[in-house]
């Protein structure tokens, strides 16, 4: 049997290394999300948007009104310079002859480095309040004016206007939601309803059809495809079927014919020793090709066989039969029993097929030593002194048609415990392949996977 360099690995019959989980996000969940990003960049761009347009608009407007009231301002000026009254709402006019500019530099010096033009302005009073204001300036030679218009209520408006617009997304936003779902319900009801379908189709034996239930849209084709696929795939498996079930019994009815006729040649107490064994060994060939038949016809159907099979009993038959077949090789074959009966629900054949593939195994690969057969608590260990097992056979020993490192020139396929591994699967066994202590490997055949494994360190009990 092939063995292992590497210390305590494990093959295992069971599935292959899990692969890294990946989060699949839903259809439905896509759908909702893509209404919701959708409602939120229409709802925020149309806020962002409109503010914008706001502040535009307001700004041009409050900056019209600041130039005609100042051009009024200087004209009236012109008109009667000792008229200094503006009737002016959220303005104060500030005009100063030529005596007062220096008076405009030590008191305002920001005011006194403008230009002409509207200019922002910010500040904070005495008690810490924040203001604004908008300046509009002209200077002359007769004097220069200067226009204040208080933009403090026109902040405060606008904070409130963007805590309404900030409402007005997270609104449509969460509508978005609400949308987004009740689509998503009504899109993925009928792909629910053919998922529901496809499944309690697959609980009967009998093929129905699925397009009969929509209307002729992209679910509706979806179901044609799959009715046609089943139709297909429902033609394969019944040929399949049809074509085990003819092997079967083909080839059942010569070996029935093997077997009596070495029943009866068996029956003659003149043949000799030598044509004895030849015979003997011609039955236990015909009993072996009888129990692999039915545990394969099991497999292709993927049906459990039921019986009564004392895992000792076929485990002794199986040793004496590798030792009529040594020949000549220094190998000791034994059974350790020291527990109680294990009686497992399963066809003889079955169990047979799966223990003779280790034991077959063991005797093939080990050239000289010992096989061992131990009975345990819900399992079966099968321990050889052969080569060892390498990190490469530990990963695909149970894949079909794989052959060891050590197979070298001997017979076989690669297909033996592939079937082991199969009829595991089949019936909630768990087989393990792991090297020994010191040398060889040992391979656990577990009954029950909620056993203890003794024996062997390291067990791999993973499902096969």
């Amino acid at each position: 049997m092939p063995k292992a360099e590497v210390p305590r690995a494990a093959a295992a019959s069971g599935p292959a290394p899990s692969r890294r989980m990946r989060y699949r996000r839903r259809l439905r969940s896509r759908i909702i999300l893509s209404f919701v990003l959708l409602g939120f960049s229409l709802t925020l761009l149309f806020a962002w948007a409109t503010n914008w347009t706001r502040a535009r608009v307001e700004n041009q407007l409050i900056e019209d009104v600041m130039n005609r009231n100042l051009a009024n301002a200087a004209h009236q000026f012109e008109v009667d310079p000792n008229n200094r009254e503006f009737p002016f709402d959220q303005v104060r006019a500030y005009v100063y002859t030529p005596d007062k500019f220096e008076s405009v530099r030590l008191s305002r010096p920001e005011w006194y480095a403008l230009s002409d033009g509207i200019t922002g302005m910010v500040g904070t009073d005495p008690d810490g309040t924040e203001f604004a204001y908008k300046l509009a300036v002209r200077k002359t030679p007769q004097a220069w004016f200067f226009l204040a218009y208080d933009m403090t209520p026109s902040m405060r408006s606008e904070e409130r206007f963007n805590h309404a617009l900030y409402a007005s997304v997270l609104v449509f936003t969460l509508l978005s939601l609400v949308l987004g779902w009740w689509s998503a319900s009504r899109v993925m009801s009928p792909v629910s309803e053919l998922a529901q379908r496809l499944k309690e189709s697959g609980r009967s034996a009998a093929a129905e059809s699925l397009a009969d239930h929509f209307p002729d849209d992209e679910v509706g084709q979806l179901a044609e495809a799959l009715d046609d696929y089943a139709g297909r795939l429902t033609e394969v498996v019944q040929r399949d079927r049809e074509f085990n079930a003819d092997v079967s019994h083909e080839l059942r009815t010569p070996l029935a014919v093997i077997r009596g006729a070495v029943e009866l040649l068996l029956s003659n107490p003149q043949l000799d020793d030598k044509t004895r064994m030849r015979l003997m060994r011609i039955q236990r060939a015909e009993q072996q090709c009888t129990d692999l038949i039915s545990a394969l016809l099991l497999l292709s159907r993927n049906e459990r066989g039921h019986g009564a099979t004392d895992v000792a009993r076929l485990a002794a038959q199986s040793l004496d039969v590798h030792r009529t077949q040594l020949a000549g090789k220094p190998l000791v074959l034994r059974l350790e029993d020291n527990t109680g009966p294990l009686v497992v629900d399963a066809p003889e054949a079955a169990v047979a097929v799966a223990l003779g593939n280790l034991i077959g195994n063991a005797v093939k690969y080990t050239t000289e030593g010992e096989v061992i057969v131990r009975m345990l608590d819900g399992a079966v260990q099968v321990i050889d002194s052969g080569p060892g097992l390498s990190a490469e056979d530990a990963a695909g020993i149970f894949q079909r048609g794989y052959r060891g490192t050590h197979a070298g020139h001997t017979h076989g396929g690669g297909i033996g415990l592939s079937i082991v591994r199969r009829l595991c699967a089949l019936y909630g066994w768990s087989v393990s392949v792991q090297p020994g202590r010191e040398f060889g490997v040992i391979a656990t055949l577990a009954f029950d996977a909620q056993s203890p494994l003794t024996g062997g360190e390291g067990t791999d009990s993973d499902a096969g």
